[in-house]
């Protein structure tokens, strides 16, 4: 992404006005090039338009007209003093017009991203030592050469097989072993890279850029910011590996709506098989410091409180290296897809590709034929198959689908995000949250409040760069001051489960683009959450407490407001898009299995209902939300339809 001067200019402006430094030796962001790695991250974004967007938005933004957009005046910005250029930001940010806010949420999120995790000049961020963040370890000299050899074409290719599986995720790994496991040759797509053990440990941004998808980054709106892997092995590779099974009433909702399978042993036994494959176990779940206050504050409360099975071995140390998992394990102790179902397939004679963009599914009279694909310079690969596997994410897989000409009503509908914020309480205790077993105790307190729909209460490791969008910005000094307590602070995740969905469409080039609003019931459901992080946070003896909203929630038990003034700012504070940080870490159901077409993009097989040998499966296949951590789920659906679509094969 190429920015002229004046853009480059008001690029850098911003970013120094987000994070500004104190004058005392913590650099702003001009002293660490944080544009540079703005500039990098928005490369990534495969919607040209959207690049488009913002290259026009900084060309505008110091202009007299961008000050009175913004209500801020007609003054440039950079003719501003620091403060003014402070409240020029904060009037987008409370605007009463959505579009502003989202504009605002945008440019926060990548200016202190990228401020927080680039390593600066002298490769450590001087921030982090200030934090107490550790600098980044790089690999273990002992971590074990990559197990896996796919290939990465350098020039115009075609392949031949029985089945091609688009996705490499929890969905197109665990396929993929199925099928090359019934004797069908197979052949694997995926449009990331290959990293393992050896290639993990080069901290946040060296993560971000490998190993996460590069976009869309957010829905449409602005409600959520969007996460998922983007890499051989996809999530599984970056996730947290808690290793929930789908609820019962969750699996009778999903065969009620015609899949009935979800209610059978067929499900069940896809289950037990995936959590034998994947060694989950409650073994391997010992407490951390942020857990031990979810814990804390749960028992205090008399509320629900479990341990989470986990998908790791005896080689996870479950401390400072599993913290540091959500960036690749260097302890080869996840089992991700690539330890497991990739492992196998390869076994069996699978051939995985890396590189490949998948850009349609050729449909000839009804039947799909293959697959075409483009590598980032441009190479073009062609596999002619007998059957197409679409696992690419609930994004993604709806958009192949509509650029491969299917127009079934449902295909991009349906799609539920998990919406997820946290609440946060400083301590006066050390916690470090960015260490210690990824996630290990789970709260259902409030997961039915209402036909089923309703939140949980989770921790994750907290790290500087992806902890920012879920947290307001009330102005440089006083997010600094928030950051350099990470060490004494926790954060009480609350994940929604979403009765009411959103969109995948994708645009005239063919990219995705991501519609959500979160209807008023979720809403409801979301604040509940967060009252509920609040109180436990409370219980659990914490010094001072604040919300993600950017209106700026917080109080002080005891010293400083009530818990009930802070659920009423809250409340009034809203959840309306760029309200409140959240973020979709589990995106599911834009290609929902069903017994009809009217209200299913795929039959109860995965199959598509207009192009049967065109089988779904990922996490696009959930009929409505799973309400946990999806994984097992994915995999679990993966397994099944594999093991039917085999049998049609064979």
């Amino acid at each position: 992404m190429e920015l002229t001067p004046r853009q480059r200019a008001a690029l850098e402006l911003i970013c120094d006005t987000f994070a500004p430094g104190d004058g005392l030796g913590l650099p702003g962001a001009g002293e660490l090039d944080v544009a540079d790695t703005v500039v990098r991250l928005l490369a990534r974004n495969p919607r040209a338009a959207e690049q488009k967007q913002v290259a026009t938005l900084l060309g505008l933004w110091d202009s007299p007209l961008m000050g009175l957009l913004a209500g801020a005046g007609p003054r440039r910005f950079s003719a501003r003093t620091a403060a003014d250029r402070e409240r020029f930001l904060l009037n987008l940010g409370e605007s009463r017009f959505a579009a502003k806010r989202a504009i605002f949420q945008a440019l926060k999120s990548a200016a202190l991203l990228s401020y927080y995790t680039t390593p600066g000049p002298a490769g450590s961020n001087p921030l982090w030592k200030e934090m107490g963040y550790p600098a980044p370890p790089g690999p273990l000299p002992t971590a074990p050469q990559p197990a896996l050899n796919p290939v990465r074409p350098t020039e115009s290719t075609t392949f031949e097989c029985d089945v091609v599986v688009v996705g490499s995720g929890a969905g197109g790994g665990a396929a993929a072993a199925v099928l090359a496991e019934a004797g069908l040759s197979v052949v694997v797509l995926e449009r990331g890279g290959y990293y393992d053990d050896s290639d993990f440990g080069a901290g946040e941004l060296d993560g971000l850029l490998k190993l996460y998808a590069p976009g869309p980054s957010a829905t449409a709106e602005g409600q959520l910011t969007l996460v998922a892997g983007g890499c051989l092995g996809g999530g599984t590779v970056v996730n947290w590996s808690t290793s929930l099974r789908t609820p019962d009433d969750v699996r009778a909702e999903w065969a009620s709506l015609g899949a009935t399978q979800f209610a059978d042993d067929e499900f069940g036994d896809a289950l037990d098989t995936v959590e034998r494959r994947l060694g989950v176990t409650y073994d391997r779940s010992p407490i951390s410091a942020r857990d031990g206050v979810l814990e804390r504050g749960l028992a205090a409360l008399g509320w629900d409180v479990g341990p989470l099975p986990r998908n790791v071995t005896d080689a996870c140390d479950a401390g400072i290296d599993c913290g540091r998992c959500g960036y690749g394990c260097r302890l080869g102790a996840k089992q991700s897809v690539t330890k497991t179902w990739l492992a196998d397939a390869a076994a069996h004679g699978a051939r995985l590709v890396v590189g490949a963009d998948v850009r349609a599914i050729e449909v000839r009279n009804g039947r799909a034929e293959g697959v075409r694909a483009v590598t980032a310079d441009g190479a073009e690969i062609r596999v002619e198959a007998r059957a197409v596997v679409v696992a690419a994410g609930a994004i993604q897989t709806p958009a192949l689908l509509r650029r491969s000409g299917l127009r079934n009503k449902n295909i991009g509908n349906y799609l539920r995000l998990h919406p997820a914020s946290a609440v946060f309480g400083t301590f006066d205790e050390e916690i470090r949250p960015w260490e210690g077993g990824l996630q290990t105790r789970i709260s259902r307190q409030h997961r039915d409040l209402g036909d089923g729909y309703g939140v949980i209460y989770e921790t994750g490791p907290l790290h500087p760069g992806l902890l920012v969008g879920f947290m307001g910005w009330r102005g440089g000094a006083e997010h600094r001051a928030a950051m350099l307590n990470l060490a004494r602070t926790a954060a009480v995740g609350v994940i929604t489960r979403d009765r009411d969905h959103g969109t995948v469409t994708v645009d005239g080039s063919g990219e995705a683009v991501v519609k959500y609003r979160m209807s008023a019931r979720d809403a409801a459901h979301m604040h509940t959450g967060i009252e509920g992080a609040a109180q436990i946070l409370e219980a659990a003896g914490a010094k001072k407490i604040f919300s993600g909203h950017q209106a700026g929630v917080d109080y002080e038990p005891g010293v400083r407001g009530s818990h009930a003034e802070f659920a009423a700012a809250c409340r009034a504070a809203g959840y309306a898009p760029a309200r409140c940080g959240m973020g979709a870490l589990h995106i599911m159901g834009s290609a929902r299995m069903g017994g009809s077409r009217d209200t299913a993009a795929t039959d109860p097989d995965g199959a598509t209902w207009e192009v049967p040998n065109i089988v779904v499966a990922d996490a696009s296949c959930f009929p409505t939300a799973s309400g946990v951590n999806p994984m097992v789920s994915i995999e679990a659906i993966a397994y099944m339809n594999a093991k039917r679509l085999a049998a049609r094969l064979s």
